[in-house]
């Protein structure tokens, strides 16, 4: 004889409980005037005008002659043309200071991600004298602005006879990278279960090859996250650029431009085509990381 089973009276209730708060939110969002629903999507229209405003002006500004952008006349294109890219990619070192850029970026991207990943992992994972003052000493160095840390750097790099070199630009880059992306991928790893850890310790992995073949691998949205700060770090800096390279062809892309912006005769239109050619770069970097982006900032800000 069938017997019929009653549901736990939790299984009726939460789902009740759920139909009644989508009903209440939904009156709440049918209850919202007209008046303010102009309001709030006319401030959204202005916020991201605001916001591509500036981006969208370089953009044109890039294909416009001299004279036209140093015109008073507001104008979006006026007698387009392309020689402002073509001076500057053929009558400057332009090339040049992208291949620095390039190099000076992808190793402080690379260096910084392993030097952050592996601290991050051993803060995270053990606990060794020194751990907690470790961590601080990251954290107190991210207070102090950049010009004051320029001198001792300098002194450091000159007694290492670095200046004039990319290494030079990709230690002091990784000064500002690594105690970042550290303190980042430690909140990361620690959202990873410790048994994991377990199992492959379990399984004869060492600590190394348990960092290298479980942990990492589950952590590409926060490797995503770091290794484009990294990059960005690099990429756009200038002070230390302009500290500890003396010669135009080892100039970075981000000091290079300053060249086209004397005191007396500024270029507008070469510095906006060059600045337009800067952002590739970064925006290829941007949408490789993308995907990544959302879930690598806020992995590490839920502990289970």
């Amino acid at each position: 004889m069938s017997q019929t089973s009653v549901p736990p009276a939790g299984a009726v209730v939460a789902p009740a409980a759920r139909a009644t708060q989508a009903r209440r939110a939904g009156a709440r969002g049918r209850g919202r005037s007209p008046l303010r629903s102009v309001l709030l999507h006319a401030t959204l229209v202005v916020a991201s005008l605001i916001a591509i405003g500036p981006i969208v002006w370089v953009l044109f500004s890039s294909f416009k002659p001299g004279y036209a952008v140093q015109s008073s006349e507001l104008t979006l294109v006026k007698d387009p043309t392309l020689a402002n890219y073509l001076y500057v990619l053929t009558e400057t070192r332009f090339l040049r200071w992208f291949l620095n850029s390039v190099v000076v970026a992808a190793f402080t991207m690379l260096i910084g991600i392993f030097i952050a990943a592996t601290t991050g992992y051993a803060v995270s994972r053990f606990n060794f004298p020194g751990r907690r003052p470790l961590m601080m000493v990251f954290l107190v160095t991210q207070m102090f602005p950049m010009p004051i840390l320029i001198v001792p750097i300098y002194m450091i790099m000159a007694g290492l006879g670095l200046i004039n070199t990319p290494p030079s630009l990709i230690i002091a880059n990784l000064t500002i990278a690594v105690p970042f992306c550290a303190w980042m991928l430690k909140g990361y790893f620690d959202s990873i279960p410790t048994a994991l850890d377990e199992a492959a310790a379990i399984d004869g992995c060492g600590p190394f090859a348990t960092f290298w073949r479980v942990v990492l691998p589950l952590a590409r949205p926060a490797l995503a996250v770091t290794g484009f700060y990294a990059f960005l770090t690099a990429w756009g800096e200038v002070a230390y650029a302009s500290a500890f390279i003396q010669e135009d062809r080892n100039f970075t892309l981000a000091y290079g431009l300053q060249q086209f912006v004397p005191q007396f005769n500024p270029q507008w239109e070469y510095l906006t085509a060059s600045a337009v050619l800067v952002t590739i770069p970064a925006g290829i970097v941007f949408l490789v990381a993308q995907r990544h982006l959302v879930s690598g900032l806020t992995g590490g800000g839920i502990k289970e």
